[in-house]
C-alpha cells in the first residue's frame, strides 16, 4: 500500500472513529452534537479531562467500549501520519504534484531524452533560453536533475505513454541522446508518428545509423565521436578558426556570440535592404547568413539583399547588439527607435 492510500485510509478511520463515537454519546445521552463529539475527542485522545455531563450506566459502558477499541486505533492513526510527515514522504508526494503542475503547464518545449554526458549538457546550455523536460529512467541519475532543478520526468522514453505524459503533442522539439542508438530509432520513429510537426534531433553512435533515424523521421542527426574528431581536425589544421569558433560559442560570460534571429511580417526590415537597414550602425552585429523559408541559406548576403517577412539572420555580435536586433526583426521597436 502507497504512502497516499495509507494516509487516506488512516485520516478515514479517524473520522469513522471520530463519528461512531459522537452518535453513540448522541443517542445513549441525548447530548448535543458539539458535547458528543468533544466527549468523543477526549475520550479517544486519553486526555484525562472529566465527563461534561454526568454519564448513565449505558453511556459508561459505552465509553468502556471505545477507550478499548478506539484509542488503539486512534494511537496507530496519529502515528502514522506522524511517520508519513516525519520520514519525508508527504514532502515527496507534495514535491511530485508541484512538478506535475509545471510539467502540465509546459507548451512549445522540448522533450530531452536521457540526462548523460551528453544530455545534461544540453539541459545546461538551454536552460535560460527555452522551456523543456527531461526524460530518464535512472533513479540515480533523476536525483542529479533534482539538485539541477530542471522538470524532469521519470520513466523510459522508448514508451509512448511516457512520450505523452512528457507533452509531446504540445511540444516544439524532442532531442534524443540515449546511449544505444536502438533506442534511439525507436524513440524518434514513435515520437514522429504521435507529433509529425515535432522537430527531432537524434544521436547516432554507429555512422550507418544515421539513415535509419533520417528514415525514422529525425530532422537532425548529431555523432558526438564525428564531431569531435572534426574539431580535432580542425584545431590541428585551422587553430586561428578554431580559436574564433569557441569565442563565438555562446557560453556564459562570454559577450561575443552567433544567434538566428527571426524577421517578423510587422518587423521595419521586410522590404529593406540589408544596407538601408542600418543594423550594422544599431547593433554593431554582422550578418553572416540569411535562411529562407524555403530552406535556402544565403551566405554572406549582399548589402543589396531585401528582407523579406520570416527570413532567419544569423548574425554575430554582443548580446546588447544583437538584443537591440531582436527588438526590430520582431517589431517590438522601429528602426527610427534607433537613430
Amino acid at each position: 500500500m502507497s504512502f497516499v492510500r495509507q494516509l487516506v485510509y488512516s485520516v478515514c478511520l479517524l473520522l469513522l472513529l471520530l463519528f461512531i463515537g459522537t452518535l453513540g454519546y448522541y443517542l445513549i445521552e441525548g447530548w448535543s452534537f458539539f458535547d458528543a463529539l468533544y466527549m468523543t475527542v477526549i475520550t479517544l485522545s486519553t486526555v484525562g479531562f472529566g465527563e461534561i455531563h454526568p454519564l448513565s450506566h449505558s453511556g459508561r459502558l459505552f465509553t468502556i467500549i471505545l477507550i478499548m477499541g478506539g484509542v488503539g486505533v486512534a494511537f496507530y492513526v496519529f502515528t502514522m501520519i506522524t511517520e508519513t510527515i516525519v520520514s519525508g514522504q508527504l514532502q515527496d508526494f507534495l514535491g511530485r504534484r508541484r512538478l506535475e503542475a509545471k510539467l502540465a503547464s509546459l507548451h512549445d518545449h522540448y522533450i530531452i531524452c536521457g540526462y548523460g554526458r551528453i544530455g545534461r549538457h544540453i539541459c545546461r546550455i538551454i536552460s535560460k533560453e527555452v522551456p523543456f523536460v527531461v526524460v530518464e529512467i535512472n533513479p540515480e541519475v533523476i536525483k542529479e536533475i533534482e539538485k539541477d532543478g530542471f522538470i524532469y520526468l521519470e520513466g523510459d522514453a522508448t514508451h509512448e505513454d511516457v512520450l505523452k505524459k512528457a507533452g509531446i503533442e504540445r511540444a516544439k522539439g524532442l532531442v534524443s541522446v540515449l546511449r544505444s542508438d536502438a533506442d534511439n530509432v525507436y524513440i524518434t520513429l514513435t515520437a514522429r508518428s504521435l507529433n509529425p510537426k515535432l522537430f527531432i534531433i537524434a544521436r547516432a553512435d554507429e555512422e550507418h545509423v544515421e539513415k535509419k533515424l533520417k528514415r525514422a523521421g529525425a530532422d537532425k542527426v548529431v555523432s558526438p565521436y564525428l564531431i569531435g574528431a572534426r574539431r580535432m581536425a580542425l584545431i590541428i589544421l585551422r587553430p586561428a578558426v578554431t580559436d574564433f569558433l569557441e569565442l563565438a560559442t555562446p557560453e556564459e560570460n562570454l559577450e561575443l556570440q552567433l544567434e538566428e534571429v527571426r524577421v517578423r511580417p510587422e518587423s521595419d526590415l521586410v522590404g529593406k535592404t540589408l544596407q538601408e537597414s542600418g543594423i550594422r550602425q544599431f547593433s554593431g552585429a554582422i550578418i553572416l547568413a540569411i535562411k529562407k523559408v524555403t530552406g535556402e541559406m544565403i551566405f554572406n548576403p549582399p548589402p543589396d539583399y531585401v528582407f523579406e517577412a520570416d527570413d532567419t539572420v544569423v548574425a554575430l555580435g554582443d548580446r546588447e547588439g544583437l538584443a537591440r536586433l531582436e527588438e526590430v526583426a520582431s517589431g517590438k521597436k522601429r528602426l527610427s527607435d534607433f537613430k
